[in-house]
């Protein structure tokens, strides 16, 4: 006669049968990833318009020229979005689509009390360290992320593609 199997010997069971699935898909996501830095949902070389006045709303300021950005007001400061357009598609022999694109995602912090030390800038690697006067500027080209500092306090965040990502999407 069998023995009946309890429920917590089924649960067990069915964790140690999903387990390797779960490495299968957790090694991809561990990798380093070529992807722009995004902010609240928006990505540079991914994000058009609709989908970052979707996330923010109506801008507070709408300058269509050629750089073509939106400025927006959120807490703590304002984002301003810049578009990629048709002279910076051939300036960087970009593929046409990425036209209308997200560029570069600017983010103004109003009175931020982070420092380099607190976001632990100071000695990663993974990003360049420039200083002029009271302004330092942390760069990581490969994640697409920079920050500034102006006496030692943050003040800009940028978000753009990441390198690997825009030379990717050169047109040979």
């Amino acid at each position: 006669m069998k023995k009946p199997v309890s429920g917590r010997t089924r649960a067990f069971a069915a964790a140690a049968a999903l387990a390797p699935l779960l490495v299968v898909f957790a090694i991809p996501s561990a990798l380093p990833a070529a992807q722009a830095a995004s902010w609240s949902g928006i990505e540079p070389l991914k994000s058009r318009r609709a989908d970052v006045e979707r996330v923010l709303g109506k801008p507070v300021e709408d300058r269509p020229g050629q750089a073509g950005t939106l400025k927006f007001k959120v807490a703590g400061g304002t984002v301003t979005v810049a578009f990629i357009d048709a002279r910076f598609v051939a300036a960087h022999k970009l593929s046409p689509s990425l036209e209308g694109t997200v560029r570069q995602i600017a983010l103004q912090h109003e009175s931020s009390s982070e420092t380099p030390e607190t976001m632990r800038l100071v000695n990663n690697s993974s990003f360049e360290r420039e200083s002029r006067g009271e302004v330092t500027v942390f760069r990581n080209p490969r994640e697409g992320l920079a920050y500034t500092f102006v006496g030692g306090r943050l003040r800009t965040t940028h978000y753009t593609a990441a390198a690997a990502q825009l030379a990717r999407s050169q047109t040979k």
